[in-house]
């Protein structure tokens, strides 16, 4: 639905599909796909209050600068030695990640191209606010923002930051990213792996 909804930037020789891992990756080669895109994977971590990781408080991307909430360190009266270990913690996990998906392969030039960064939902909007800073110090001339579900306040600030956003569904009363899918199965490393060979060739 997402390929249909992004005909638009099909057949444009100058447009790269960066899925965000691991449930960015299907998604995204199906948009790959549908428009004849070039697609590569993007690394970006979720940065968790220490001690609750499930609550994001920032994230941070390959190349990036990490995004931190000032007012959660505030409220949580983190000091800097906390806040720099779980951002430490983010970048060893995104290398981890980096060497198993990537091989050696060197990412895509994203100088001058239009960029479709792709995630299967979004949820606070840190870890793809993120990406969208990173995309855009890489030189990308243009940045998408494509995702399945996003809650409506995300999506309008999102839509606000980037050049585009295409989201089938931006919920008022959103819940959680699994609601909106038939199947929500977690994404394997070796699923990421096989999808990525297709758009790569096995040689990589």
């Amino acid at each position: 639905m997402l390929g249909e909804k992004l005909r638009d930037y099909a057949g444009r020789g100058n447009v790269i599909v960066l899925a965000l891992p691991r449930g960015g990756v299907p998604v995204a080669h199906e948009i790959a796909e549908a428009i004849g895109a070039d697609m590569d994977v993007f690394f970006v971590r979720k940065i968790g209050v220490p001690g609750y990781p499930e609550l994001a408080m920032g994230a941070i991307a390959s190349g990036g600068v990490p995004l931190i909430d000032s007012e959660m360190v505030k409220e949580f009266g983190l000091s800097k030695e906390e806040v720099a270990a779980v951002v430490a913690e983010g970048e060893r996990e995104m290398a981890r990640q980096e060497s198993i998906y990537r091989k050696g392969r060197p990412p895509l030039d994203l100088k001058g191209k239009t960029v479709i960064v792709v995630d299967d939902g979004i949820a606070t909007g840190h870890t793809m606010r993120a990406a969208a800073e990173a995309v855009k110090g890489m030189g990308a001339a243009r940045m998408v923002v494509a995702t399945g579900a996003a809650p409506l306040s995300t999506f309008l600030h999102l839509r606000s930051e980037v050049d585009d956003v295409v989201c089938l569904i931006a919920a008022e009363n959103f819940r959680a990213v699994g609601v909106y899918y038939e199947d929500f199965s977690q994404v394997s490393d070796e699923e990421v792996k096989r999808l990525l060979a297709i758009k790569h060739g096995p040689s990589h």
